[in-house]
């Protein structure tokens, strides 16, 4: 009989921050919307929005980027290094900084340097941090995550973002079913196809900022050289890379962009790649292709549905690789080195 294998402590911490993360989305969407409404007023006067972060925040901002432009707002998410080093000018735009620590090395330097603009806000999970203290402030509800790899943190950020949007005149409502109700698709039949693969792809189209976070996940707990490519970039090169052993998860939502991904899909499927479809789009299975089917959805209601999903299979594709998935060897959760 085989003694199944004991849970790593940094998993462990991990599954304790999954766990209160929808509870604690939906008191921050509660909590903030004052601030939230201070956010609106400012994107409504200025029309443009710079999102700046480092990391699992990157992703964040690469996630709602769409959903501003959406509501014709001139987004773009940067990540803060390439802004340091060569900045988009800050005249006309209103600034989210988003750091869940708000106390990385980056977050520190950019308000020396700069003092930032006065439609800069922050976005944080610490409410006594240096963002929170330097810029007015969205603030999540339950501290700083203590586990090394981004769940809670992204979960929570998101509903800021979130209750900005509904200030914006967005309707929540079907993102905070997903909060309060999450779908519980099983991962079994994804590890099986990705189970002897070297690495993984992530890609997207409008669901791309999803498709990073998970590859920052992937390659943090894993410890193998995961990384994201949003789909046209895929398409153009680095398909040569696919085969066999490189796995491919893309994100398919129910928007214009769904049968771009749906042609990926057939592409990626052809080369013999092991190909994961987290679908949403309500579209026909793509033949080949291991597909974990949520209900019809689109923008953050998709991205609530898929997300706590996408960080269970991140977190089962590390643990049978690595025996102390969870525990960095080489990082620490808050970065105060550049």
């Amino acid at each position: 009989m085989t003694t199944p294998k004991p849970r790593p402590a940094g998993l462990l911490a991990i599954d304790r921050e999954m766990a209160r993360q929808h509870g604690d989305a939906l008191a921050s969407f509660a909590e903030n919307t004052g601030m939230a409404a201070r956010v609106a007023a400012s994107l409504a006067k200025t029309g443009q929005l710079l999102l700046l972060g480092m990391g699992g925040s990157h992703a964040v901002g690469r996630a709602v980027e769409p959903l501003y432009r959406a509501l014709g707002i001139d987004a773009i998410a940067l990540p803060l290094s390439e802004q340091l080093g060569q900045g988009l000018s800050l005249d006309g735009r209103t600034v989210i900084m988003t750091s869940q620590s708000g106390e990385s090395a980056e977050v520190v330097r950019w308000f020396t340097e700069t003092g930032g603009n006065a439609e800069t806000f922050g976005l944080t999970l610490e409410a006594g941090s240096f963002l929170a203290r330097t810029a007015p402030s969205l603030v999540g509800v339950g501290g700083t995550e203590l586990a090394f790899a981004a769940t809670r943190s992204l979960t929570v950020t998101l509903s800021l973002h979130l209750a900005i949007l509904a200030a914006l005149g967005e309707h929540p409502g079907g993102a905070l079913v997903a909060l309060q109700m999450p779908e519980i698709v099983d991962v079994g039949a994804a590890l099986k196809a990705l189970a002897d693969v070297d690495t993984v792809v992530t890609s997207g189209r409008r669901l791309q900022g999803v498709a990073e976070a998970l590859a920052l996940g992937l390659t943090e707990l894993s410890r193998r050289p995961c990384f994201s490519l949003e789909g046209g970039q895929l398409r153009h090169g680095p398909m040569e890379m696919l085969g066999p052993r490189i796995g491919v998860v893309l994100f398919r939502g129910k928007d214009p962009t769904a049968a771009l991904v749906t042609a990926m899909a057939i592409s990626a499927v052809e080369t013999g790649a092991p190909v994961v479809i987290f679908d949403s789009s309500d579209e026909t299975p793509v033949a080949g292709a291991t597909t974990l089917a949520f209900k019809p959805a689109t923008g953050m209601d998709a991205i609530f549905a898929m997300l706590p999903t996408a960080q269970r299979l991140m977190i089962a594709f590390a643990d049978a690789r690595v025996a102390d998935a969870g525990t960095p060897v080489r990082s620490t959760k808050i970065t105060r080195s550049e």
